[in-house]
């Protein structure tokens, strides 16, 4: 959430950021409106309780001088007053909250380095890595959801008769490979990461911490019954780990992994290549998240760009990285890189891991601060997150790129300690 002070202080400065993205900007002046009222009302507020405070000296100096009967006509006032500074707050509260509820719903605003543009193609490509695209052969060029279905090791048709469409099911070595990746996800950051495994079902307000809510409900999946929300990614629980608490500068950054099951409803993707593993509503992802100062952010967030970079690299995948550009920026973003891994047999690029910095955006929401040292006040954190590993399209990758001759795929050597011996996936496994 942006800073209502930020907005009161520079508003051109802000609507013009937040335009960038392609955003109406109507609802900040709406909070400008509000915001003017808001604190119209709570200095006649202060100023009543104030008048109040000094008829309550008064009464008591009425009753030392024994002029009860004056006394008494100033404490009706004085309860009246109170009447009045009640009702003053509770206008000033209302008008707070309203300023809140639109504010959920406004992005945060793009960095200033951001690339301009609107939609993904606009994204410029920083570097691309591996084999050419040309070079791959044709026994590479097969998608993975029939090589899936030809080893037996990935089950849509189950999945779907389970659960639904987008649901899917691996099986054999293939639920082995889903595994492998998820702990090569976490081993490869336990140096500096700590893990943890935070619950999969949350609450309301630690989905608003991230952003997810109330401006993406629709893609969620709700408990209605418990009013709990399933996870789209461990970012939700983690970064409400200090939510309304205050923690030393000297403990920053803070620096967490998890491995969780996700969950995404993909409300709006009608339309969408949904086959295979390309879009599904369940899938398993480490994910890497810190806590930061802002002083502290940029090293932070390359730090993960170049662990979720590492993860992919020496699995031997062709990929590259991508800058976003404002339009194409999640809602709490304020800079974020994609890793996409080239999927020869599906003949696509997918996006395998955001790595973003939110600025305060998400703190703010989550009231989460530290103490800088040697102060008495308290500042808000940065956050920052990005995908360690996330399976789905990554097991993609792996299949189509390493997938031989004969139809079999070979398990790149990253991948071998973790797969119980075998080196090759053959059909019956």
């Amino acid at each position: 959430m942006i800073d209502v002070r930020r907005l009161r202080a520079d508003p051109d400065g802000v609507k013009a950021a937040i335009a960038r993205r392609g955003e109406d900007v109507a609802s900040l002046d709406r909070v400008l409106e509000l915001d003017e009222r808001q604190r119209r009302l709570a200095e006649e507020r202060d100023a009543v309780r104030n008048e109040v405070k000094g008829i309550s000296r008064s009464v008591g100096d009425l009753h030392k001088e024994g002029r009860g009967d004056e006394a008494a006509e100033l404490q009706s006032r004085s309860r009246d007053l109170g009447d009045r500074a009640d009702a003053i707050a509770c206008e000033a509260d209302g008008l707070a909250s309203e300023i809140r509820e639109i504010l959920l719903q406004v992005p945060n605003t793009p960095a200033p380095d951001c690339p301009d543009g609107l939609t993904p193609e606009e994204n410029p490509v920083i570097r691309q890595v591996g084999a050419d695209l040309d070079s791959f052969p044709e026994h590479q060029r097969v998608p993975h959801w029939d090589i899936g279905e030809e080893l037996g090791i990935l089950d849509a048709a189950t999945g779907a008769k389970l659960s639904g469409a987008m649901f899917v099911m691996y099986s054999g070595l293939g639920a082995t490979l889903c595994r492998a990746l998820c702990q090569y996800g976490l081993d490869r950051n336990a140096d500096a990461y700590r893990e943890m495994r935070p619950p999969t079902l949350v609450r309301t307000e630690t989905m608003v911490s991230t952003g997810h809510l109330p401006r993406f409900e629709d893609d969620a999946y709700h408990l209605e019954r418990d009013d709990l929300w399933a996870i789209p990614t461990a970012e939700v629980p983690l970064t409400s780990l200090f939510r309304d608490e205050v923690v030393d500068e000297v403990d920053l950054p803070l620096k967490f992994m998890a491995h969780t099951s996700c969950f995404r409803r993909e409300a709006g993707s009608a339309g969408r290549d949904t086959r295979g593993l390309l879009r599904i509503h369940e899938f398993d992802k480490v994910e890497l998240l810190a806590y930061a100062t802002e002083e502290q952010s940029h090293k932070v967030h390359m730090d993960i760009l170049d662990r979720a970079e590492s993860a992919i690299a020496d699995l031997g995948l062709t990929y590259r990285i991508v800058d976003l550009v404002t339009g194409d920026l999640g809602a709490s973003s304020a800079r974020t890189f994609d890793i996409e891994v080239y999927a020869p047999g599906a003949d696509q690029w997918l996006e395998v891991s955001s790595v973003s910095w939110f600025g305060d955006y998400q703190a703010r929401r989550a009231n989460a601060r530290y103490r800088p040292t040697g102060e008495r006040g308290t500042q808000i954190v940065n956050t920052l997150n990005g995908s360690g590993l996330a399976v789905p399209r990554v097991w993609a990758g792996v299949v189509e790129t390493y997938r031989q001759e004969d139809g079999s795929v070979r398990v790149p050597d990253v991948l071998k300690p973790y797969m119980r011996g075998v080196e090759v996936i053959e059909a019956g496994m």
